[in-house]
């Protein structure tokens, strides 16, 4: 039986890996690609399922939709886990599209240890992120880092459910059998947990008058009918009550929960990727600081910085907007500093877009500058892949004599190459020179 359209587009979607291969070839076959040129729009900061998309995405499916969108560079970056990236390149690869991957956790700063940087109410923990990952293959030595970064999630996750479990008693979850099959590959995020309690509290009040009063007192606050029995309303309650800072489950992280920055960025390097600073808005005690941070950042590995749009404007505003305006502060220092600068919604939260709105007046003029570090990110993740040399490293230390010089090159390269063309780097190595590697895709 021939599936139609909508339903290959939902089996991208599904757990099984087959199922969303077999649904993109018959999708690629039947002759369903966009027909539309290749835009100047970028995303690089897609969560995939195997940490939390808030539509179920899997990296094919991320890779389809990116492929339709007519992105000119989309990228993943999921939560203390590769497990996507290979999938999401073999799909990019299929479809064409200019792909990197990377990873996002949480680490200690401890030199803004009685800071609050991006992470709300807790100082000293940023959110951090590694890009330009080449493959999820990383060194043998370095299993043990990502195993303890995969591990010390679940560590968490785990103790989080036993004390919010005594609190909403009689719903209470079971982590392995009602979270874990939330998941694709085991790694559960506290959005999973909030939906997992969601659906448990539905299965225990049938009845809706008192599934509506369990969480109206549980929450203290008012629950409708209409808000059950997991919207975006009630699962943002249930996540700030009982899972964020304040609520029962919290527990206030210090510098041992987490790597410290300069380890995570040790990690990166190691692993072929590029060690970058997420930027929250400029409105934190840390980011005000923002040159000092960025030094620290610099100075144990930093290459580039990632960026939030969304966060950072009201579209609305038809006076002064300070978000914006910290945003442009933002990247005028990463420009200056010559980081590399990218940006992406994450699509973990319900009404976030699939796309940032390029063409709104805010970000209009900073359009060019993520794509500019889309093309960066991209070039490197390539040369990486196929040659062993990229943005990083001894390759780059000793072949470019400023920043400014390596970002025009490997922007370049960005443009040139696409997957389809991407066998032209065999040719290259370690000993290659910039001037040989331009020559060669110019010929």
């Amino acid at each position: 039986m021939t599936l139609s359209v909508e339903q290959l587009q939902a089996n991208l979607d599904s757990f099984d890996i087959l199922t969303r291969k077999q649904a993109l070839e018959e999708l690629i076959e039947n002759g369903r690609l966009s027909p539309q040129p290749v835009g100047t729009d970028t995303n690089l900061h897609f969560h995939t399922f195997f940490s939390f998309n808030c539509c179920g995405y899997s990296p094919t499916k991320i890779a389809w939709l990116s492929k339709m969108a007519n992105l000119a560079v989309a990228g993943i970056v999921d939560f203390d886990v590769l497990d996507a990236v290979e999938e999401f390149f073999s799909a990019a690869k299929k479809l064409n599209i200019k792909a990197t991957a990377g990873i996002e956790t949480r680490v200690f700063v401890p030199e803004f240890h009685d800071k609050v940087i991006n992470s709300p109410g807790e100082p000293g923990i940023a959110y951090h992120m590694g890009t330009g990952f080449p493959t999820a293959s990383i060194p043998e030595d370095l299993s043990g880092f990502a195993d303890k970064l995969r591990q010390t999630t679940a560590d968490r996750n785990r103790g989080l459910v036993k004390r919010v479990n005594a609190f909403l008693d009689p719903v209470i979850l079971d982590y392995e059998k009602d979270v874990l099959p939330l998941t694709p590959a085991g790694n559960a995020t506290e959005r999973h947990i909030t939906v997992a309690y969601a659906q448990k509290a539905q299965q225990i009040f049938t009845n809706n008058d008192q599934l509506a009063q369990f969480w109206s007192t549980k929450l203290s606050a008012e629950i409708n009918i209409e808000d059950l029995p997991q919207t975006v309303k009630l699962t943002n309650l249930i996540r700030s009550k009982t899972m964020k800072r304040g609520g029962v489950g919290y527990v206030q992280p210090d510098g041992k929960a987490f790597p410290l920055m300069a380890e995570m960025n040790n990690f990166v390097l190691a692993a072929g990727g590029i060690p970058t600073l997420a930027w929250l808005n400029g409105t934190t005690e840390g980011e005000q600081q923002i040159e000092e941070l960025l030094k620290i950042a610099i100075s144990s590995g930093v290459a580039a910085v990632n960026i939030i749009p969304d966060r950072n404007y009201d579209p609305d505003c038809e006076g002064e907007d300070i978000k914006c305006e910290k945003l442009y502060a933002f990247v005028e220092l990463a420009q200056k500093l010559d980081l590399p600068v990218i940006a992406g919604t994450e699509m973990n939260s319900p009404g976030q877009k699939f796309v940032d709105d390029f063409n709104s007046k805010q970000l209009a003029p900073l359009a060019p500058v993520f794509l500019k570090g889309a093309y960066i990110v991209y070039a490197h993740s390539i040369l990486q892949r196929n040659a062993s040399i990229g943005y990083t490293g001894k390759w780059a230390d000793e072949n470019f004599e400023t920043t400014k010089q390596k970002n025009e090159f490997f922007e370049m390269i960005g443009k040139s190459i696409d997957p389809d063309s991407e066998n032209i780097l065999n040719n290259i190595n370690e000993n290659s020179k910039p001037q040989d590697i331009l020559n060669l895709i110019n010929a």
